[in-house]
C-alpha cells in the first residue's frame, strides 16, 4: 500500500509482527504531532518579533 501511494512508513523498526504492533507504536507519535501543531504558539502570540535581527 505504501508503494502504491508513494508514501514512507512513519516507523521502520523491522519488527515483522504485523500491522497491529506498528499501529500501537505509531499512535502516540501521531498524537504528539497533532498536539504540537494544535498547541504550538505562533510568533505573534509568543511575543517574538523580527526587529533587531
Amino acid at each position: 500500500m505504501l508503494a502504491h501511494f508513494g508514501a514512507k512508513p512513519l516507523l521502520e523498526l523491522g519488527l515483522r509482527l504485523g500491522e497491529g504492533t506498528g499501529a500501537a507504536l505509531a499512535l502516540p507519535l501521531l498524537r504528539a504531532a497533532a498536539a504540537f501543531i494544535n498547541d504550538m504558539a505562533s510568533f505573534e502570540s509568543a511575543g517574538v518579533s523580527d526587529k533587531g535581527a
